[in-house]
């Protein structure tokens, strides 16, 4: 299976599943999806976070490939750049179909299994069950609960 993969550039798939690890690069990258072009200052509106760690975000988005940045006068304005994103997809839909035929046999073998004879219904549901004695004659008894679970506990 490996022999038929498709090559993928592994330091920028690397780079982009690292990029879109961060529930923040994500959310700026949806914020741009809705956009043609946000300035740096614009996009980072939203967040409750310093425009120096924005910066960052942006660096790591831009490293991977995803954003580009452009600057007139003294605006930065980033753009969304998908192909990235589109390689990640497609090395994503290769396990996809993996996953899709292991779950589809799967499917098949509960299906087969289905229609066996239950046994607790079968002839030998039928015969009587002899439970046997403790050997120490004893009766079992369970432990008492406990009012709070088990865990650390604070001495001095």
């Amino acid at each position: 299976m490996l022999n038929r993969m498709v090559k993928y550039d592994d330091d920028t798939l690397d780079r982009t599943f690292a990029a879109l690890a961060d529930p923040t690069r994500r959310a700026l990258l949806a914020r741009l999806a809705r956009h043609d072009a946000l300035s740096v200052s614009a996009l980072a509106q939203p967040f409750e976070m310093s425009l120096p760690a924005v910066m960052k975000h942006l660096d790591v988005l831009a490293q991977a490939g995803l954003v580009t940045r452009a600057k007139t006068g003294r605006t930065v304005a980033c753009r969304l750049v998908a192909e990235p994103m589109e390689d990640a997809m497609q090395w994503l839909a290769h396990y996809q179909r993996f996953w899709g035929e292991a779950l589809d046999r799967l499917a098949a073998f509960v299906e087969e299994n289905a229609c066996l004879p239950d046994p607790q219904t079968g002839p030998e549901a039928a015969q009587p069950v002899t439970l046997r004695a403790s050997p120490s004659g004893g009766a079992s008894t369970r432990a008492p609960r406990r009012s709070t679970p088990r865990g650390h506990s604070r001495r001095n």
